[in-house]
């Protein structure tokens, strides 16, 4: 009997244990699942932040690098454009370019651009990038974006992207003053247009706290920051220079070299992808990115096609030359609005351009600005299309302010932004280029001297000949007094 009622005792206990184990188990579970469900969505919040960060980073990274190749392509067209007497300059002034304005760009010119707004003119910190990283006890803290940029890339990231659109400013200018330009003068006026012209402009446009950004100024991708600057500098420049040695006014030397000029094409079409995509600095938005690639393609194509259908009409030959710069004219003009208009209008601005251009060439010789690449008509006359583009065709599905085009049915709103902002850029490129290149002119350091249009500016400048067996170097003399 005592064994039983000993048996009883011990299941009673065990069943009070479990029960009271249970009851603790209850109570707690929700804490402890809690604390665990928390710790996961944290851990699972920072590792899509980290994988987001990684992909932007690439992104802006890898398209950085084709507009960066863009200067290989805008070395092969001037180079196939210009004379072979001057084929070694133009590829030493377009190699230079890239070199000098990274530094300038390092010193002050990102500052000015993308530093913290002073009344929407000019940028105020981030000289030399002092503040892209803070090394704390060892440890080291990269910066996002900077002071006027809410990026979502490094500082470092976001240097880089802008230094490459930086330097296609300064090799538009090249290749219109291409044969005539003194080499210290192409260093001077590059380092100032990348330290101090163009990033004015940039932080005006771009800089979130730039007075015309504030006012709703559309320019996706440079057609006023970089396309209008570098074809008006480029315009002055010419204008100051004079026309190269022998120059006949209404025929224009025809290329040396057409297979280097469409190869330089072809890769500035291709570079031209980095340059709009990339513009969006992120790809959290791969439909976006995807219509900016296919508007550029259709622009350049429908560029091209008109261009070649134009002069044909004109000339009954179809014509290279005008083709290549048909394309670059559709890319160009697309530039500012390949973000901010649907496919069809995309390929109406570049059929319009390629047309465009060639009118614009003809003025230009009418003129008599010696202008070797035609700079001006592709950058300068394209350029200012793309942004008036923007006032006429932008979609309100797309644009900032959610305004559309004027024939969209958005009246003059957009379009009063677009055409002032230009007007603006406009006179104030103008005015210090002619600053810039009279200082340069006045101290004689803008055209090369007068014994270089006799032996050629290659053997004058480098003692070089592209063509050595066509164009040999070794019985060209000339004074070297006067070379200094």
């Amino acid at each position: 009997m005592a064994k039983v009622t000993t048996k009883r005792k011990n299941y009673l206990a065990r069943f009070l244990a479990i029960s009271i184990g249970a009851a603790i188990f209850a109570a707690f579970t929700p804490t402890i699942s809690h604390a665990i469900e928390t710790g996961t969505l944290e851990s699972l919040t920072k590792s899509t932040n980290e994988l987001k960060l990684s992909v932007d980073t690439g992104w802006v990274l890898i398209t950085g690098f084709l507009v960066f190749f863009m200067q290989c392509g805008f070395a092969m067209l001037e180079a196939g454009l210009v004379r072979q007497t001057g084929v070694v300059n133009t590829l030493a002034e377009n190699f230079v370019d890239a070199a000098i304005t990274l530094l300038a760009w390092w010193v002050t010119g990102f500052a000015i651009a993308f530093g913290t707004t002073s009344n929407g003119f000019f940028g105020t910190d981030g000289f030399f990038l002092n503040n892209a990283l803070t090394i704390s006890n060892g440890a080291i803290e990269y910066a996002m974006g900077a002071g006027g940029s809410t990026a979502p890339v490094s500082t470092f990231t976001l240097f880089f992207f802008q230094f490459a659109f930086s330097a296609t400013a300064s090799t538009i200018t090249t290749g219109s003053m291409a044969e005539r330009t003194d080499f210290k003068g192409d260093l001077i006026y590059a380092f100032i247009m990348g330290a101090v012209m163009y990033p004015i402009v940039v932080h005006w446009a771009w800089n979130n706290g730039g007075w015309l950004y504030k006012l709703g100024f559309h320019d996706f991708a440079g057609d006023a920051a970089v396309h209008t600057v570098g074809g008006w500098t480029a315009l002055v420049g010419a204008y100051i220079l004079g026309p190269r040695p022998d120059r006949v006014w209404g025929q224009i030397p025809p290329a040396h070299n057409l297979g280097y000029a469409t190869i330089g094409t072809m890769i500035l079409w291709f570079g031209w992808y980095g340059f709009n995509a990339g513009s969006t600095l992120t790809l959290s938005n791969p439909g976006l990115a995807g219509l900016i690639v296919v508007n550029t393609t259709l622009a350049a194509s429908a560029g091209a096609m008109t261009a070649f259908l134009y002069i044909y009409f004109r000339i009954r030959q179809w014509h290279l030359f005008c083709g290549l710069n048909g394309s670059l004219a559709g890319l160009v003009a697309i530039t500012a609005g390949c973000a901010y208009v649907m496919p069809w209008a995309a390929a109406l601005i570049g059929a319009v351009a390629g047309v465009l251009v060639l009118v614009a060439v003809d003025v230009i010789e009418w003129f008599e600005i010696d202008d070797p690449v035609g700079a001006f008509a592709v950058h300068g006359v394209c350029g200012m299309m793309g942004i008036i583009c923007v006032g006429l065709f932008g979609h309100p599905a797309l644009t900032m302010n959610k305004k559309a085009g004027l024939f969209l049915g958005g009246g003059f709103d957009l379009l009063g932004v677009q055409l002032g902002g230009e007007v603006a850029i406009i006179i104030f490129v103008v005015i210090f280029s002619f600053l810039m290149f009279g200082a340069l002119n006045a101290v004689g350091l803008l055209r090369v001297n007068p014994e270089a249009d006799r032996i050629g500016i290659d053997v004058y400048e480098h003692g070089a000949s592209a063509w050595p067996d066509v164009y040999p170097i070794d019985d060209l003399q000339f004074d070297d007094d006067e070379e200094d």
